[in-house]
């Protein structure tokens, strides 16, 4: 059985109620400290190995929407899917019992799963399309779960500030209600910008609020934390080095696979899919140990 348990040190590095209140108010949060100096180094050097073409256990079969930079794509920001299972020293620090305590703590959960782990490079190229993230909020991505608690954690491998292009929050966006009539489970990057900015403001308009975006500066070690239905961002990368990070998805244990269809009648289908296991109903299991382990669970 996994070794769920905290050291006394890690335990005063969760989040403290005050700083549920603010995640549950603003559906985000900065966490204190969670990796050190070693494990940055080693998230950094793992991923220029990766790069490279290191790969500890490749995926069996290509998901219909991977997310998969390869040096061809040449220098443009680079998005990589399953890097927790494709590389095994990621994977280790990704695991480690603290990351899904502090997630625990936030969505009120007893027990955190691995949902999805990518790793990034933004180059420091300002002009480069793609280093642009619009708005956009992952729970339209995810209408094949059944958790409205998932989360994402960010993880820069060093600082992170507004000059490398850090995540950006829409502060209490999470508790807007949606508009009705937009197919939001196209995925930003089929979409125009212009289109998402309209659908922001629309979106806020239609709940009587203003679009409050507050650039989040990340100390290194310390990992920013976001709400599923919280809208965010990104600018250019305008230093002169790239930005490294790792977008960790992560889902509450009563989390489940449900059918979804979009608004023409398609069916919705997540590159889990086809990877995982089945479950006793004959649906893709979304805890399953391989794509999707337990990183945390509290004492029965």
């Amino acid at each position: 059985m996994s070794d769920f348990s905290l050291t006394e040190a890690e335990r005063q590095l969760l989040p403290t109620d005050e700083d549920v209140r603010f995640y549950a108010e603003h559906g985000w949060y900065l966490s204190r400290r969670l990796l050190s100096d070693a494990e940055l180094a080693e998230l950094t050097d793992a991923s220029q190995a990766f790069y490279a073409g290191a790969e500890d256990h490749p995926l069996p079969l290509r998901p219909p929407r991977l997310a998969d930079w390869r040096p061809s794509d040449g220098e443009v920001q680079r998005h990589n899917d399953y890097i927790a299972r494709r590389s095994a020293a990621i994977g280790a620090i990704l695991g480690k019992p603290l990351l899904g305590a502090v997630a625990a703590r936030l969505a009120q959960a007893s027990e955190i799963r691995l949902f999805q782990s990518t790793l990034i490079l933004k180059p420091p190229r300002p002009q480069e399309a793609s280093n642009l993230v619009p708005w956009h909020c992952d729970r339209h991505y995810w209408q094949t779960c059944s958790s409205e608690r998932m989360l994402t954690a960010f993880i820069p491998f060093h600082h992170c500030d507004e000059r490398l292009g850090t995540i950006t929050m829409v502060d209490g966006s999470h508790r807007w209600k949606e508009v009705a009539g937009d197919d939001s489970t196209r995925h930003f990057a089929d979409r125009d910008r212009g289109e998402l900015e309209r659908i922001l403001a629309e979106t806020a308009a239609f709940n009587n609020t203003e679009v409050r975006r507050v650039p989040v500066e990340i100390p290194a070690g310390h990992v920013s934390f976001h709400h599923c239905r919280t809208y965010h961002g990104s600018g250019p990368n305008l230093a002169d080095r790239p930005r490294r990070a790792i977008s960790l998805h992560l889902q509450d244990g009563e989390n489940h696979y449900r059918r979804y269809r979009k608004a023409d009648g398609g069916k919705v289908v997540y590159n889990h899919d086809v990877l995982v296991r089945a479950d006793q109903r004959g649906e893709p299991d979304y805890a399953d140990p391989v794509y999707c382990p337990t990183l945390w669970r509290s004492a029965p």
